[in-house]
């Protein structure tokens, strides 16, 4: 991997001497500069990774440096340093693109911070950078089935089988798992692929109009039939219709669609001339067919005609080597769709979405994304933002781990005149916490000050009154 390289420019000797010495023992590569035009020159030819510029410096000041870096070191993180910090060259070093600004004398400990957040900056700039360039894909096409998982491979090897054929098709899944989809691809992959493909979804018709859907009617066949209808069968001639949740048609519906599977024709609703169509028909449901056929609530014959041909839809929790390409397609769909430019996942926003059975499979995945890239306020998502719990049970999340913990307490402990229990409890949980970043960042107040996002006063204060050994042990 190729070294970090970092250029220090300071017209002050010693600082320089300090800050090379600093950051070599850290393995970075860094390159000096006495005044502004050899900074200049170093930041034109070398595109260093990280430059620490003083602000005042001979031949050109840290500001002119950064104010034109954008032209020919766009990449390169800048972070002011001088020894007159003041409230206007701190607002315009920021408005010039800072990463971050230091006043001398400086903290070494904080100024390795600073480098490291500024490294991870880099580094994520350059992977925003890559998926932006993919955002002018194609990703939203209708035709598009994500996944390289063996149960999704066995399914194309279905719809291969299938494609050349005009045979009826029964496909098979949970809710969300991406039968309509699927449907799609195996007419697009099909010799009636230039011909129509007509969906319908039976369980979102009224069943009173859902025979008038699929049909048609004549002009005066009831009330409000003002005009003669084709319906969607008349609609999907030459090409395709999918029925989708088949299971939920009456049965005198099933009795109509058995018709039109055996002799490729229909009435429509008040006409008296039969109707004939070239149709492929794909069905689809989520419920368990074979016991609807026992419980008599789906023709077996109709089962006999639909299901001699299936392709089953693999639920999400048995395809879970899909999930993060599959968030990473719809978070590319989205970005692009609400234009809000390139987004990202941190680490734990994908082990959280590993980790999710996801019970609304694909859909519910789909829907989990477009909400974090609208309510994200960062380019990085990250697990709070997806808003699902990473256990397999909501009941294995932290919130209701320690509601479960405390309930006993609060149920047991007489309220009457009570007016101390924040001030008893939370010193229990502020304890734990701190102690396990005391011990992750090696007892570096500063680093674990930065991690919780609190003053180091603070945290020197809160390790006095909780008791906590400065390096995360009981005090």
């Amino acid at each position: 991997m190729k070294k970090q390289t970092v250029l220090i420019a300071d017209d002050d000797k010693s600082i320089l001497w300090l800050l090379e010495r600093f950051f070599s023992e850290k393995g970075l590569i860094t390159l000096q500069a006495e005044d502004g035009l050899e900074a200049e020159a170093l930041l034109s030819g070398k595109k260093p990774d990280i430059a620490i510029i003083d602000i005042n410096m001979p031949g050109k000041d840290g500001l002119q440096i950064l104010k034109e870096a954008a032209e020919h070191s766009p990449e390169t993180s800048f972070i002011i340093m001088t020894a007159e910090s003041t409230m206007d060259n701190t607002v315009e070093a920021m408005k010039l693109g800072a990463f971050d600004y230091i006043s001398k004398p400086f903290d070494l400990d904080e100024l390795e911070i600073i480098i490291e957040r500024a490294l991870g900056d880099r580094a994520m700039r350059k992977k925003l950078k890559r998926l932006s360039s993919r955002l002018d894909e194609s990703l939203a096409e209708t035709t598009v089935f994500v996944g390289k998982s063996r149960a999704v491979q066995e399914v194309f090897k279905t719809v291969g089988r299938l494609a050349a054929s005009a045979v009826d098709v029964m496909v098979l899944g949970e809710s969300g798992t991406g039968k309509e989809l699927m449907a799609r691809i195996l007419h697009a992959s099909s010799p009636r692929k230039d011909g129509p493909f007509i969906a319908v979804n039976a369980a979102s018709v009224p069943a009173g109009l859902l025979e008038s859907e699929l049909f048609g009617h004549e002009k005066g066949a009831f009330t409000g039939a003002l005009e003669a209808r084709p319906g969607k069968f008349g609609l999907a001639d030459g090409g395709a219709i999918f029925l989708d949740e088949v299971g939920d048609m009456s049965l005198d519906l099933q009795a109509r669609l058995l018709r039109v599977i055996q002799e490729r024709e229909f009435y429509r609703v008040g006409g008296s001339t039969p109707v004939r169509v070239d149709v492929r028909i794909i069905a689809a449901t989520n419920h368990d067919m074979e016991a609807m056929v026992r419980d008599k609530k789906f023709r077996e014959d109709l089962w006999f005609r639909l299901g001699g041909m299936t392709i089953t839809m693999p639920p999400l929790r048995k395809r879970k080597s899909d999930i993060e390409s599959l968030a990473e397609h719809f978070l590319l769909r989205f970005c692009e769709e609400f234009r809000c430019g390139p987004r990202t996942f941190s680490p734990g926003a994908v082990e959280a979405l590993r980790r999710y059975r996801w019970p609304g499979n694909v859909r519910e995945l789909e829907n989990v994304i477009r909400r974090a890239v609208l309510l994200s306020s960062t380019v990085e998502i990250l697990p709070c933002d997806l808003n699902i719990t990473s256990g397999e049970r909501r009941g294995d999340s932290l919130e209701n781990i320690i509601a479960t913990r405390l309930k006993p307490f609060v149920e047991k402990t007489d309220m009457k005149g009570r007016q101390d229990i924040y001030d008893l409890i939370i010193p229990f949980m502020e304890r734990p916490l701190l102690r396990l970043v005391l011990e992750k960042t090696g007892g570096n107040q500063l680093r674990a000050a930065e991690v919780l996002g609190i003053n180091r006063n603070t945290l020197r204060k809160k390790i006095r009154l909780l008791g906590i050994d400065k390096k995360g042990g009981k005090g």
